[in-house]
């Protein structure tokens, strides 16, 4: 919910400034744009405030209590340890995490939705009354103006009738309904109006349906619900409906003489004095309000045939602005905003999804692996593998070495004194360095190295690195845990090769110091390197990760391991899952 809120506020703060930007697009590229462009082009709008909406990325679960709640031994410290295993695997511990501010986004999304339940209540009441409306009208019985109406669909050059109906609930005319669409004339207007009015009333009534405006009203419906709170859609919402009546005012006028404009002017100034803008929520009108009358009148006023050549300018200014905009809809995307799921391209890859299944037995998750010797990447469950999650502990290889780069610590002066604060983990409660630390997974000590480096470059360093989907809060203690953080299991691994091989171009020194505070173990099967992290829900369910490499000579095997499920997954099962399927690969076995 929190990734959504923030990733739907991110996206609102872009379609405000895309509004205004349409604004300033019609103001300047005004004599180039014909009336039914600048109308088409809030559709550009109405589909870039669609976007945040769909598809709606999962909702992060809410995170464990605060770690006061832990004293003692982590849960499930006590997970079997895999056959041949050396005692590093004692000292990966469970990453505590504290709660995430939720209150206030799901508060936000309580407020959104209820605004959203009243606009909708409204349409409802709308469309109960327009039912009542439709069921009172009856079919235009007057003789002289159905034939003033078969004229009109001459004119036009339409062959489908569409009915006309009176009724006396209405103070002027319009077109309404989806499918079955009727167009309605006030007995006021049948009664007070000229012949020549009516044929007025009736060719912009049809102008609407010719182009289907009515359907385009649902829509902007949507996108009024949706955006309740958004003064700049709002106001551009207004925008539209002036420029669509404009458009049809248009339409109408170019079957016009030119002496007829004045008289097509003054209709609408007679329909002014007692009408109202429709109401129902699929309708169209002559009417407005009266500002937008004022709008359509100057318009009439300086009204001009658009000639072939000012048609294509404005064709060719409505594609580059189409263009120019459609470069902001990845900041629009609440799913990618989100970051919850990565773009692996396979093109020019070796790819092979394996079975694991037995290894995983119990356990939901994925496992990547990359072997440099033949290029091959090997992938349980690819779904798991691409969707972002949480890092944990395993984030503090790039704390360490930004810690390194910024100076904060040194290859050779890593040592931060204990506080004298009692951790619920021994090997916490003591001085530590930069390699036990790293080992034992000590939050206190990444989070004092945070707090000298600041989030300012933090955040620099995780878009340098291309950390995952870059996003971090603002609290320095917890921002790879608290969900805002995440990375997928195959960036993982790609990222372990940018860091093995420098490819970040940071200190060699600095690379050395992490990669050998890391090492886990030595054998005749090579050198293994990995860190592992833990991640508790309130609902009981574990995240645990155990990602690193193994040195084999001139032969270098990437991995990373993820798996979840309730209550028994943690780093010290990862482990044992990950050096079983390295075993059976022939990779590492230092039985």
């Amino acid at each position: 919910m929190a990734d959504f809120m923030i990733s739907f506020l991110i996206s609102n703060l872009w379609i405000g400034i895309m509004t205004a930007m349409l604004l300033a697009v019609q103001k300047i590229f005004r004599r180039c744009f014909t009336n039914r462009t600048k109308y088409h082009l809030w559709f550009l709008l109405l589909g870039f405030c669609i976007v945040p909406l769909l598809p709606l990325p999962a909702m992060q679960l809410p995170l464990l209590k605060p770690a006061a709640v832990f004293q003692g031994t982590a849960p499930n410290a006590a997970a079997a340890r895999p056959e041949g295993a050396a005692d590093w695997l004692r000292d990966f511990s469970i990453t505590i995490s504290k709660r995430s501010p939720l209150g206030m986004w799901k508060l936000l999304f309580l407020l959104w939705v209820t605004g959203m339940a009243v606009m909708t209540a409204r349409v409802l009441r709308h469309t109960l009354r327009f039912y009542q409306i439709r069921q009172s009208a009856l079919p235009l019985q007057n003789a002289a103006l159905r034939s003033v109406y078969q004229c009109c669909l001459k004119e036009m050059h339409m062959q489908k009738q569409v009915p006309v109906y009176s009724t006396a609930y209405l103070s002027s005319p319009v077109i309404a309904g989806l499918f079955r669409q009727r167009i309605y004339l006030p007995i006021s207007v049948i009664s007070n109006f000229s012949k020549q009015q009516v044929r007025y009333m009736l060719l912009h009534e049809l102008a609407h349906y010719q182009h289907k405006d009515t359907l385009v009203q649902v829509p902007m419906k949507l996108i009024r619900i949706a955006y309740w709170f958004h003064p700049l859609v709002l106001y551009a919402l207004s925008e539209m409906q002036t420029d669509r009546e404009t458009a049809c005012d248009a339409c109408v006028l170019e079957l016009l003489c030119e002496e007829d404009y004045k008289d097509y002017g003054n209709t609408l100034l007679d329909l002014a004095q007692n009408a109202s803008m429709p109401v129902f929520p699929f309708a169209a009108g002559i009417s407005g309000t009266m500002i937008q009358l004022k709008k359509r009148v100057l318009n009439i006023v300086a009204f001009h045939r658009p000639t072939k050549r000012q048609r294509i300018q404005s064709r060719l200014a409505f594609l580059l602005t189409a263009v120019m905009l459609s470069g902001f809809l990845p900041l629009l995307s609440t799913h990618a905003a989100a970051g919850s799921r990565y773009n692996f391209k396979e093109a020019g890859r070796q790819v092979r999804t394996v079975d694991l299944s037995k290894q995983f037995d119990g356990y939901s998750g994925s496992f990547v692996l990359y072997d440099t010797a033949d290029r091959t990447w090997q992938i349980y469950q690819k779904d798991a593998a691409l969707t972002r999650i949480a890092p944990a502990s395993t984030y503090k290889i790039y704390s360490a070495l930004l810690a390194l780069e910024t100076g904060a610590i040194t290859p050779w002066q890593s040592t931060i004194r204990w506080n004298g604060q009692t951790y619920g983990f021994a090997s916490w409660n003591a001085d530590q360095d930069l390699t036990s630390a790293l080992k034992n997974s000590v939050n206190w000590y990444f989070q004092a190295l945070d707090a000298r480096i600041g989030m300012p470059k933090i955040q620099n360093h995780i878009r340098r690195i291309g950390y995952g989907n870059q996003c971090t809060s603002r609290d320095t203690s917890y921002y790879w845990a608290d969900g805002t953080l995440k990375i997928s299991p195959v960036e993982q691994v790609e990222l372990l090769q940018k860091f093995y091989y420098n490819s970040f171009g940071f200190a060699p020194e600095h690379i050395n110091a992490v990669k050998q505070a890391i090492r886990l173990e030595s054998g005749h099967s090579g050198t293994l390197y990995g860190k592992t992290g833990t991640l508790g829900y309130e609902d009981g369910s574990i995240s645990s990760w155990l990602i690193g490499f193994v040195e084999t000579g001139s032969r270098t095997c990437f991995f990373a391991t993820n798996i979840q499920n309730d209550g028994s997954a943690n780093g010290q099962t990862a482990a044992q899952i990950t050096l079983n399927i390295l075993s059976e690969m022939h990779i590492w076995n230092n039985a």
